[in-house]
């Protein structure tokens, strides 16, 4: 053979193995996560009191999941879900500020298996956990113009040609909210189980000003991912729980469990597209691996939801299970719910216990002062009074049907016509429980709901 035939038909083969090298290439992965936001509060969702130009965008290139819910409506163990594919009974992060088991499986540990570079920015894994999951590079600075200039300098100095796994988890819109807001607090509209008083206009207008923020970086992190990174690139934003709000963050109701999803990959997932498929953040897990090709363990709680981001499927879950256990002492109330196409029911195992929060026991200037207002007004409008209330004090069922009532107003447990459903979905919750190995477990001594006087905030250490 000449040395020019040879020279030929090596070029050939190193083309070819080029080829099929680009073409075998992972995509890269951008995971965005806001920090308490509700689904309903955007655009895209209904909202109607601010724009989000960059996640409308993101939206509009992506499908957009109508019906995605967290594993629990606290920060640590919402978080530790997503990074582990279980249920907090599962992998041990049950209540807040709590951590998953040593040995249990991890999302970048599998990723860097995959031949993944792996990098947090900002809130990923809550506090200092990150560390524990494996990342290749960790920055833990989480305010939006600490990320913006850690991101950038990681993205323009990066030269690992590994794909890339990179996940950004802002401060927003969790509290402390800032002291101004470009959001008019009088022309705005307030979720109906809210108290309409003057205060709580102007905190949500600091919260929703966060919001605004939020998406502002988004659509800067996306313009820099674009630069930096991979054609062929998966983009995920999310947010680990509903809004610090009463009847959001720490309970099971939508506007604590049901957050934003929007997954786009140009060429991949249709733009512009909507689904209904009721998927939980333990199916983000094993959705990546899937999407990366890798091998999904068998042991998981979440399920790989890549047909319904391919089109070939518009379902996904039949029955969403989500958890609360607490937060420290704070909040010390234990909760289970099981949610169908239809029906919710929430079980709350201590309606004995007086349900309080950050917000109603710290009365923070840059958070919860207006429950001041709240209990005022209590004192005398029966509304208010019943507001409170309920805010408080739980009854041991929560039955709600969603088609009729979406936002959860009317609790229909123990009504004759649905005496069968309320008893099929509570012998399929109870089961589900025992079948989780959840103790339901009480983590700290309650505030019992006949004693307002003992209604104090109290130290975590003091067990």
């Amino acid at each position: 053979m000449s040395r020019r035939i040879l020279a030929c038909c090596l070029t050939v083969i190193a083309f070819c193995v080029h080829s099929f090298a680009a073409e075998r290439r992972l995509p890269d992965i951008v995971v965005y996560l806001a920090d308490d936001l509700s689904a309903l509060d955007l655009p895209i969702y209904g909202g109607t009191n601010i724009q989000t130009p960059a996640i409308d965008a993101l939206a509009a290139d992506g499908m957009t999941f109508d019906r995605a819910f967290v594993a629990s409506p606290a920060c640590a163990p919402s978080r530790a879900a997503l990074l582990t594919g279980l249920m907090p009974a599962r992998n041990g992060a049950e209540e807040n500020h709590t951590y998953p088991r040593e040995g249990t499986v991890r999302l970048p540990r599998l990723l860097g298996q995959l031949g993944y570079q792996t990098a947090a920015f900002g809130k990923v894994a809550h506090s200092k956990s990150a560390k524990d999951y494996g990342f290749d590079t960790i920055e833990l600075q989480k305010d939006i113009p600490q990320l913006r200039k850690t991101v950038e300098t990681f993205l323009v100095n990066r030269d690992d040609p590994r794909p890339l796994a990179l996940f950004v988890g802002v401060s927003n819109p969790h509290v402390p909210w800032p002291s101004e807001s470009t959001v008019d607090p009088e022309s705005m509209h307030l979720p109906p189980k809210l108290l309409d008083t003057p205060q709580t206009r102007v905190q949500r207008s600091r919260y929703l000003q966060e919001v605004k923020d939020l998406d502002a970086y988004l659509g800067e992190l996306r313009v820099l991912t674009d630069e930096h990174m991979a054609k062929d690139k998966l983009f995920v934003f999310s947010s680990d729980h509903g809004a610090q709000f009463p009847f959001g963050k720490w309970t099971l109701y939508d506007e604590g469990i049901r957050v934003p999803l929007i997954v786009a990959r140009a060429g991949k997932i249709n733009k512009g597209t909507r689904t209904d498929a009721m998927v939980s953040w333990i199916d983000i897990f094993p959705t990546l691996i899937d999407i990366a090709g890798g091998a999904i363990p068998d042991d998981l709680d979440g399920r790989s939801f890549a047909a319904v981001l391919r089109g070939d499927t518009d379902s996904h879950r039949k029955r969403i299970f989500t958890t609360h256990s607490g937060d420290r002492m704070m909040n010390v109330y234990l909760s289970r719910s099981i949610r169908t196409d239809r029906y919710k029911l929430i079980w709350n195992p201590h309606p004995e216990f007086a349900f309080t929060t950050h917000i109603d026991l710290l009365l923070r200037e840059t958070s919860g002062d207006y429950f001041k207002q709240w209990t005022e007004a209590a004192k005398t409008n029966a509304h208010a009074a019943d507001v409170v209330a309920r805010h408080h004090g739980r009854p041991e069922y929560e039955l709600f049907d969603l088609e009729q009532d979406p936002l959860e107003r009317s609790n229909l447990a123990g009504q004759k016509e649905l005496a069968s459903v309320q008893h099929d979905l509570k012998t399929e919750l109870k089961q589900w429980i025992s079948d989780q190995g959840d103790n339901l477990t009480v983590f700290h001594p309650p505030l019992m709901l006949d004693a307002p006087e003992t209604w104090v905030p109290r130290n975590a250490s003091r067990k």
